[in-house]
């Protein structure tokens, strides 16, 4: 296999894995998720020999329990964090124009001038919708790619979202963001486009302990050890990179999605905008999703304690979910509607802040004692901006010889597995071959939760699993 094929799989794999214990990198990267395959993707663009290793696999983490949302941050308008919305704005003009225009769409959202939300969220809403359509022009977006935020009649915001109360309705404010046709799918996309420029992309391989020259890993298939060698070393493991660097104190934060059918709100076709009671940059979001489901997002709960492999959804946040949905609707969503439910843990630097809600978003790249790299923070629409600045600090200081950032310029690739119903329980054979082939699935829960998000309802994965199983052992067969 050459090194300018995207294809992950088993046998790239076997044979990356002998030549990373035997040669030296420039960049070693640990960790999987976006961050990690951003970072590895700047290194390799510019020319670096980078190595990325991953413990489980490609978007296992907090990278794909998202809220799908590619924004320009309108939250952070709201707390008077204008740097953080700039460089969102910033961010999300190039991932949709430049980068990865294939996999985001522009998405309304609707902000409705319900009796539930009082005139001062109203005032603030359609401030900050005015604000953030100022930095989509600075940043150059043009109105073909995201259009002008207006207000909209009663009539229109029920069209747009027929669920909505029509007593008292007031019409609405309608803006425009990027949602991601998934996630994990950008996070897999980063990481072929990192391997089409030579990266070494070793999933299932555990770092065990960092040094400024690299790690001593191990083969969580096979159990074996080994060190690997760089001439600098990059932790981008998210909520797990306190464990690897004692120097950063990280402060999980989880957020709580559910997932809905899409007949639960009349099949919308704009997305809600639902301020917390009371407040003015706080929101729960109902978002339409291509596979015909709404997911409702999301909390911001402290997550104190050992970290979980996966985290869990609490029913206190289910039923906050709910209740703030209700407040705009004509009809509750009833607990029994609800047909899964997911959580992520946010990988905050602790700051001292009374509430992780409070936290800045703006990432943290700094030198560790031991001298490799953390990054940490940050958000998935300004992952590129946190690779740019983990490579730029890496290479200062490990005096690595390297060009500037290319990643503005750098299309994903735009290869993709064939059209499926994220709800069909009889996903295709060349589905299951393409995401085995060319994407470094190597098991039933790749294919369902990181592959596709079959996974996400219980009862569609317990659907699909036996003939996804079937599938995917002839799939791997091929590759033996």
């Amino acid at each position: 296999m050459t090194t300018d094929s995207p294809d992950l799989n088993v046998a790239r794999r076997a044979i990356e894995l002998r030549r990373s214990g035997s040669d030296t990198a420039d960049v070693l990267v640990v960790g999987g998720g976006i961050t990690g395959v951003g970072t590895a993707l700047d290194a390799a663009s510019r020319g670096l020999r980078v190595t990325l290793i991953e413990a489980e696999d490609l978007a296992f983490g907090t990278s794909r329990f998202s809220s799908k949302l590619v924004h320009g941050g309108l939250r952070y308008l709201a707390t008077g964090d204008v740097a953080t919305a700039e460089e969102s704005a910033r961010e999300r003009h190039l991932l949709m124009t430049v980068i990865a225009p294939h996999l985001i769409r522009p998405l309304g959202q609707l902000l409705p001038f319900s009796p539930s939300v009082s005139a001062r969220q109203r005032a603030a809403g359609v401030a900050g919708m005015t604000m953030g359509d100022l930095l989509r022009l600075r940043a150059g977006t043009p109105r073909r790619t995201l259009p002008a935020p207006h207000p909209v009649s009663a009539r229109t915001a029920r069209r747009l979202v027929p669920a909505l109360e029509a007593g008292g309705l007031r019409g609405g404010m309608l803006s425009y963001d990027g949602q991601l046709v998934d996630d994990a799918r950008l996070v897999v996309t980063v990481a072929r486009t990192a391997a089409s420029h030579g990266a070494r992309i070793l999933t299932r391989v555990r770092a065990l302990a960092l040094r400024a020259d690299g790690a001593t890993a191990e083969d969580a298939l096979t159990g074996e050890r080994f060190e690997i060698r760089a001439r600098s070393v990059i932790n981008a493991t998210g909520v797990w990179a306190g464990g690897l660097d004692p120097s950063i104190t990280v402060r999980p934060s989880r957020g709580t999605h559910i997932v809905l059918d899409g007949a639960a709100l009349g099949h919308p076709t704009a997305a809600l905008t639902i301020p917390h009671k009371g407040s003015i940059s706080r929101y729960v979001f109902a978002l339409p999703q291509q596979d015909g489901r709404v997911i409702v997002g999301l909390t911001d709960e402290e997550a104190p304690g050992p970290v979980p492999r996966v985290a869990d959804p609490t029913e206190s946040e289910i039923a906050f979910l709910l209740s703030t949905l209700g407040r705009v609707l004509a009809e509750p969503v009833r607990r029994e509607q609800v047909r899964g439910a997911f959580a992520g843990l946010r990988p905050l630097v602790d700051t001292g802040a009374q509430a992780t809600a409070d936290i800045s978003r703006r990432h943290l790249v700094a030198a560790a004692d031991e001298g490799f790299v953390t990054v940490l923070g940050g958000k998935l629409t300004t992952y590129r901006r946190m690779a740019e600045d983990a490579v730029d600090l890496a290479s200062t200081v490990r005096g690595l010889s390297a060009p500037a950032s290319r990643t503005s310029s750098v299309r994903l690739t735009d290869t993709a597995p064939p059209k499926t119903d994220q709800r069909d329980e009889s996903i295709s054979r060349a589905q299951v071959e393409f995401m085995v082939r060319a994407e470094g699935a190597m098991t039933v829960d790749d294919v369902l939760d990181r592959r596709t998000r079959i996974g996400l309802v219980r009862s569609d994965r317990d659907a699909a699993a036996p003939r996804v199983d079937a599938l995917l052992r002839e799939a791997l067969d091929t590759l033996d």
